[in-house]
């Protein structure tokens, strides 16, 4: 009797499965672009401290959401990898244990990553509001003599109502970040890409403007820089730019598709 072929078994890769820490303004985004199928996945995880928020997320999406209960159960789900759209206290206090779990992490609280003490080798940090950051960095082997970045903002983004031009702060990005942790993760995301050199960092609440605008200037070795960009901040979320969303998303789908 002549026996059947055995079938050839064929290996399957474990599913993508993006794990998502904050469903607030900039959390939605990211999640939308994964349901427009803008990032190639298979499972979007969520987290939030705020269940109500997670919930509401999973119903606006026509895309497989499991809502995690607790941080530990988002890393049972094996995510291939976390963006932390939270804050700079939930980048802090997660971190270290995913990347114990050598699992890819995006942060977008950039702030909680100076002086934090975690093996940065599987951290990515987007871009943000800005840009160029390849190129500064390249000028930091070099040497850089001087990095100053200064950020204007409606007044609103503060909670201010201030008429004329305001000074808000003056000094070091480690400062500026603890003081305006939802406002200045563009000043730590800077400070990332300028070390060992240090960021002077001016922030003006400017009632004349409407987007959120940062300007760069960087002297090195060999020259100087000079960048500027003026983003809409996210319609619900003035305190941070819309780019700060996309540059996530620009990553997440780079790191998917490596």
């Amino acid at each position: 009797m002549k026996q059947p072929k055995a079938q050839r078994k064929t290996k399957t890769s474990p599913p993508r499965i993006v794990g998502l820490i904050g469903c607030g303004a900039i959390g939605t985004v990211l999640a939308e672009a994964i349901a427009r199928k803008l990032i190639v996945c298979d499972e979007l995880t969520v987290y939030d401290v705020d269940t109500a928020k997670a919930q509401q997320l999973k119903k606006s999406l026509r895309f497989p959401v499991t809502i995690a209960a607790s941080f530990d159960e988002l890393l049972e789900r094996k995510p291939t990898v976390i963006i932390e759209a939270a804050s700079q206290q939930a980048a802090k206090d997660y971190a270290p244990r995913i990347v114990a779990e050598d699992i890819a992490l995006i942060v977008l609280s950039t702030g909680a990553l100076l002086g934090l003490n975690v093996d940065l080798s599987k951290v990515y940090v987007p871009s943000g509001a800005i840009g160029g950051l390849d190129a500064i960095a390249s000028a930091a082997l070099a040497g850089i003599d001087e990095a100053v970045l200064t950020s204007r903002k409606n007044p609103r983004a503060f909670g201010l109502d201030n008429q004329e031009v305001k000074l808000v702060y003056e000094g070091s990005a480690e400062e500026a970040v603890q003081r305006f942790p939802r406002e200045m993760n563009v000043a730590a995301t800077l400070a990332l890409a300028v070390k060992p050199a240090k960021v002077k960092v001016q922030v003006l609440s400017d009632p004349a403007v409407q987007r959120n605008t940062h300007e760069i200037k960087v002297k090195w070795r060999f020259g100087e820089m000079l960048l500027r960009f003026a983003n809409d901040p996210h319609p619900e979320n003035p305190h941070t730019s819309a780019l700060a969303a996309w540059s996530a998303i620009k990553l997440l789908k780079t790191l998917l598709e490596t």
